[in-house]
């Protein structure tokens, strides 16, 4: 048995819906937002319907969102089918293989990621859920990070914490200008 084609997406907004529920372009366009040119495009099966467009007519007409997506994909897809051309370069792309599973605990010799391979390390492919397990191998440590330079603000209150010392800040201390007083309204330091 011959295979039905599917609806135009188009016409079964108008003929199912706008014609049944006698609402006109200029109106249906108005409710859901958008132009009444867009409209007569989606109609006239010259747009496709969008996700977007799919979403603003399942809730005007109160249907799931899956119905008009599903109408514009088996169209999309009865139209693929008829493309000679394209089905005669899918017929001549291979299947991908997979790799043979390993077996717990084994270590994949073909897969590496690439953090594992910066790092010296191995990676395991866990038999379940396709995850890589990464192992240290013996690598050198890395060295420490080099420290930020402190700023005198930083160094001062850093000794006055190591000295106990709670007291407000003075800073004049630090090499600010000592005229300067959290009150006032400009800091001489800043250009404006």
């Amino acid at each position: 048995m011959k295979k039905q084609k599917p609806p135009l997406p188009g016409n079964v907004l108008k003929e199912t819906y706008l014609d049944a529920y006698q609402i006109g372009i200029t109106q249906f366009s108005e409710d859901v937002g958008l132009s009444a040119s867009a409209v007569r495009q989606i109609i006239n099966n010259k747009t496709k319907i969008t996700l977007n467009v799919a979403a603003r007519l399942a809730k005007y007409f109160n249907t799931p969102r899956e119905y008009w997506i599903n109408l514009q994909n088996d169209y999309d897809l009865a139209e693929l089918q008829k493309d000679e051309e394209l089905m005669a370069i899918i017929k001549q792309i291979p299947k991908a293989k997979k790799p043979s599973p390993s077996k717990k605990g084994a270590v994949a010799t073909t897969r590496t990621s690439k953090q594992a391979d910066k790092k010296g390390a191995v990676a395991e492919v866990s038999p379940r859920r396709g995850r890589v397990k990464k192992e240290a191998a013996d690598v050198a440590p890395r060295k420490p990070r080099a420290k930020k330079a402190k700023t005198p603000v930083i160094d001062e209150l850093e000794n006055r914490e190591l000295a106990g010392n709670t007291d407000t800040f003075d800073q004049g201390s630090a090499g600010q200008d000592q005229n300067w007083h959290q009150g006032d309204d400009q800091n001489p330091d800043s250009s404006n």
